[in-house]
C-alpha cells in the first residue's frame, strides 16, 4: 500500500500531468500466483489514496502490460510477478509511459517516499478503479501483428507450455489464430502451480509432450511470459542463445539486421565467435534484460537477449516478450523452410556448468580474497579457451557460479572448486 501511494505521489510531481489538468492513470497486471490478489488490492488502495486512477487487467504477461500502457496512453504500469520463480515468491515491476522499465531517478524518488505516512486525498479527489475487459484480445492482436502478413503457421502442430502462468489464456490463441494446430499444456493455474515442473524453467515436460503428440515444435514460456525456450520434433531443446542466433542469422540473410546484437555475460562463447565470423557486431551487457535493453538503446541496435530466454526484438516491442520472440523464430523457419537444427548446423555450444549457492543476503563475494584467488587460478588454467563468471542473483539469495570452456572435464573441476570456496566463505 505504501509503495502504491509513493508511486502515486511521484507521478503527481511530473509537470506535464499538472499542465494537462488530468490525473495520472496506472495499469496493474499480475501473473497467476495466489499472493497476487492481496498485493493487487494493496497497490490499488495506495494509488487511489494518492489520487491516481487505476486500470486492472487481471492475469496478463509482463510484456502485455508494457504494450497496453502505450495502447491506452497511460502514465505507468505495474506488474505483480516473480517471473520464473515458484508461487511462494512475488515481486513488483514498474513500467513507464513508453513501455520501458522506470528510469533510475524515478525509482529513487519512489523509494525515498516509502516511509511517508499515507495522507488520503479528499473523497472527491480519490482515484477511480476500473477493469479492462478486452485486455487479452488487444494483446493477442498485437502479438499477431508482429508476424508477417504473407506467412502463416498452417500445417504446423505446436505444443505450447504456458507454465500455468500469465500467458495461459493467450499464447495458444496467438498460434492458433495464425493457423497452427495447437496443443496447450500448463494452462490450468490454481495459484500454487506456476512454473511447477513446467514452462521455460522445466523444459522436460515440453520435450515429452512434443514427442508424445508427434508435434513439429514446442514452445515454453515462463510464469510471466517474457522468457521462451523451444523444442524441435526430435525433442531437442533450443535455449535463448540459440534462438537469438537463429533470429540474427535470418535477419542478416534478409538484410534486416540493423546494427549488431547484444548478449550478456552469460552468452555462450561459441555464439560470440560465430557472430564474429558472420561479421555481426556483438556486445555483452550485465545479466538482466534491463541491461540488454539499455545497451540496445545506447547503440541504437534492435536485437538482444539472454540464454535464459529473454529475447528483445526492439523493432517489435519495448521489452522482452516470449510470444513475440517465438514468432520471430517461427518467421525464420517458415520464410527459409528450414528447421531449428538446420539453422544451428555447424554451431557447437561450449559446455557450461552453472552452480547456485545459497547465501545470506549480507554476503559480499566480491571482496573475499579466497574467492578472488580461485577465480584467478581457474582463468589462468582455462586461458582463452574458457571463462569464469561469478555473480549474485537478482531475484534470489544466491551466488551463481558459471564456468564455460572447450574441456568439459576442466569446467566441471573448476566449477565445483569455486562453488565449494564460495560456500565455505559465505558460511564463515
Amino acid at each position: 500500500m505504501h509503495l502504491g501511494y509513493a508511486a502515486g505521489k511521484v507521478l503527481f510531481t511530473v509537470d506535464w500531468h499538472l499542465m494537462e489538468g488530468k490525473r495520472p492513470t496506472v495499469l496493474i497486471g499480475k501473473d497467476t500466483r495466489v499472493s497476487g490478489y492481496i498485493l493487487e488490492s494493496a497497490l490499488e488502495a495506495g494509488l487511489s489514496a494518492a489520487g491516481v486512477d487505476v486500470f486492472l487487467s487481471g492475469p496478463m504477461p509482463t510484456p502485455a502490460i508494457a504494450y497496453l500502457i502505450r495502447a491506452f496512453r497511460l502514465q505507468a504500469g505495474i506488474v505483480i510477478s516473480a517471473s520464473h520463480n515458484l508461487y511462494e515468491d512475488n515481486g513488483v515491476k514498474f513500467f513507464s509511459a513508453d513501455g520501458r522499465k522506470l528510469p533510475d531517478e524515478m525509482e529513487h524518488s519512489i523509494e525515498a517516499l516509502l516511509d511517508t505516512p499515507i495522507e488520503t486525498m479528499p473523497s472527491e479527489k480519490l482515484g477511480k478503479v476500473q477493469r479492462i475487459k478486452d485486455a487479452s484480445g488487444r494483446y493477442i492482436e498485437f502479438c499477431k501483428s508482429t508476424f508477417p502478413y504473407h506467412l502463416d503457421l498452417r500445417g504446423l502442430k505446436i505444443v505450447v507450455d504456458c507454465a500455468n502462468g500469465a500467458a495461459y489464456n493467450i499464447a495458444g490463441h496467438v498460434m492458433h489464430e495464425l493457423g497452427a494446430e495447437v496443443i496447450s499444456i500448463g494452462v490450468e493455474p490454481n495459484g500454487l502451480n506456476i512454473n511447477l515442473e513446467c514452462g521455460a524453467t522445466h523444459c522436460a515436460t515440453l520435450q515429452k509432450a512434443v514427442l508424445q503428440h508427434h508435434a513439429d515444435l514446442g514452445i515454453a514460456l515462463d510464469g510471466d511470459g517474457d522468457r521462451v525456450m523451444m523444442v524441435d520434433k526430435q525433442g531437442r531443446l533450443y535455449e535463448g542463445d540459440q534462438l537469438l542466433y537463429i533470429i540474427a542469422k535470418h535477419r542478416k540473410q534478409k538484410k534486416m539486421l540493423k546494427g549488431g546484437v547484444v548478449g550478456t555475460l552469460m552468452t555462450n562463447l561459441a555464439i560470440e565467435n560465430r557472430f564474429k565470423k558472420m561479421k555481426i557486431p556483438f556486445l555483452r551487457a550485465k545479466v538482466g534484460d534491463r541491461y540488454v535493453i539499455e545497451l540496445l538503446h545506447e547503440k541504437k541496435w534492435y536485437l538482444g537477449g539472454e540464454n535464459s530466454g529473454h529475447i528483445v526484438c526492439r523493432d517489435k516491442h519495448t521489452t522482452g516478450d516470449g510470444i513475440i520472440s517465438a514468432l520471430q523464430v517461427l518467421y525464420a523457419l517458415r520464410d527459409s523452410q528450414k528447421t531449428l537444427a538446420q539453422f544451428m548446423r555447424g554451431v557447437s555450444l561450449y559446455p557450461q556448468r552453472l552452480i547456485n549457492i545459497k547465501i545470506s543476503k549480507s554476503f559480499d563475494f566480491s571482496n573475499n580474497q579466497a574467492i578472488k584467488n580461485i577465480w584467478e587460478a581457474a582463468e589462468a588454467d582455462l586461458t582463452d579457451k574458457g571463462r569464469v563468471l561469478i555473480r549474485a542473483s537478482g531475484t534470489e539469495p544466491l551466488i551463481r557460479v558459471m564456468v564455460e570452456g572447450e574441456s568439459k572435464h576442466k569446467i566441471n573441476h573448476w566449477a565445483e572448486r569455486i562453488a565449494h570456496t564460495v560456500q565455505t566463505a559465505s558460511n564463515a
